[in-house]
């Protein structure tokens, strides 16, 4: 048994190139120092204190950044290559991150938050199209995997020493964040190949046959992940407000907590990522996981047990839900695209996530103030299931349209 789980894991790891370890040596530089925005909420209610409400608008200020900065990081991608946008992000970043943290005026605040996000998220489709650049077909799905891995990984590690270092002084959280992106621009600069051979002219990128506009099921798979990152986005916002306010956790508490997600995923996601591949079902495991993740957060309305067992287990359902959807959505998207247009591809995929940051923290947050957590959980869950259903008749759709294009 034991030899089996070890041959197991090396072969889910077997093949990947040198460059996606180095993607992934990257990403864990850099989320070990994400501190900021998970604990955001927290400081804006507990540190400064303002409102659920526009600690939540503070929240949907990243979003819109983010939405900005993936489009334009997808346009600047496909036209300059992922080398120099992952660059001139992660430094302009950090900077931002650390400035961010000496800024107390509510307005600037919100301000701040906007051209953080723009530089920070332009990152995304980057990262994107390097895994693409540096996988093929056999792979890309534990490539990209490899890469959530130190993502979470490092978001382990970032997470319960953000409990600690808040519990401190907050101010620590935006020099952490901040150096950390410096020191992975400075590894991106030294380490990480340059290859430009899949740089087209600006005219061969926006042609109409390379267009992202004219993919009709990506545009709806697009439009289902923005409601799936609604959902998701309560994990980082009104779930630690939560965690505070009515399970009484202390911010130590709360960093541990978020911290079980990143080490479960590291340890577990990417065999089963190798195990679930071979079965060639990736579109019900996404349909499978967006339920889950609904379920992941009625459990706290549900289960009698103490504060910090129903968080626990709330994390552990939530972190399966997370393992089943995002490696399979990634590799979706990666599959769709090609060399000359993966940048847009890339760009509308990170634009969703950055779209359901604007809407699900602030919605979130309003439901929360005026009707309390119990009918924000009950609203996700049914929210959900909705989703879910949606991606099975997507998924049903495009498959009966490719079989009838083969007869």
């Amino acid at each position: 048994m034991l030899s089996r789980t070890i041959n197991l894991y090396k072969k889910s790891f077997a093949g990947l190139s040198k460059e996606i370890w180095l993607l992934a040596l990257l990403q864990l530089i850099n989320r070990s120092g994400t501190m900021v925005v998970p604990f955001m909420s927290m400081y804006m209610t507990q540190q400064l204190g303002v409102s659920k409400t526009a600690a939540g608008f503070v929240m949907s200020c990243f979003g819109v950044g983010a939405i900005l900065g993936s489009l334009l990081g997808g346009k600047l991608t496909d036209r300059f290559g992922y080398h120099k946008v992952l660059k001139f992000s992660l430094i302009l970043g950090g900077v931002f991150f650390i400035c961010l943290g000496y800024i107390h005026q509510y307005m600037m605040i919100c301000i701040c938050s906007f051209v953080l996000a723009v530089v920070n998220e332009a990152f995304r489709p980057a990262n994107i199209a390097a895994i693409g650049v540096f996988s093929n077909d056999e792979n890309r799905t534990r490539s990209s995997s490899l890469v959530r891995l130190t993502i979470n990984l490092g978001w382990a590690v970032g997470g319960s020493l953000a409990g600690w270092l808040a519990a401190k002084n907050y101010l620590y959280l935006f020099w952490v964040d901040g150096m950390t992106n410096l020191m992975a621009a400075f590894f991106v600069i030294m380490l990480l190949p340059n290859i430009t051979h899949h740089i087209r002219s600006k005219q061969e990128i926006y042609t109409s046959n390379n267009s992202v506009w004219r993919d009709y099921y990506y545009l709806g798979f697009i439009a289902l992940k923005f409601l799936y990152a609604m959902c998701f986005f309560q994990l980082f916002t009104t779930l630690p407000v939560f965690m505070k306010e009515d399970l009484k956790l202390t911010e130590l508490q709360i960093g541990w907590t978020m911290s079980i997600n990143g080490i479960m995923i590291a340890l577990f996601e990417m065999i089963i990522v190798y195990y679930l591949s071979q079965k060639n079902a990736i579109r019900t495991y996404i349909t499978i996981g967006t339920i889950l993740m609904g379920v992941s957060f009625a459990i706290f309305n549900i289960l009698p047990f103490g504060a910090m067992q129903v968080a626990l287990i709330s994390t552990i359902v939530i972190t399966i839900a997370e393992i089943l959807t995002m490696p399979f959505m990634m590799t979706y998207m990666l599959n769709r695209s090609t060399d000359a247009n993966r940048g847009q591809y890339g760009s509308l995929y990170a634009v969703a996530f950055g779209a359901g940051q604007i809407a699900g923290p602030f919605l979130g947050s309003m439901v929360a103030d005026y009707f309390g957590f119990k009918p924000l959980w009950w609203m996700v869950l049914l929210f959900c299931v909705l989703v879910g259903l949606g991606y099975s008749l997507l998924f049903a759709k495009e498959s009966s349209t490719v079989k009838e294009s083969e007869v």
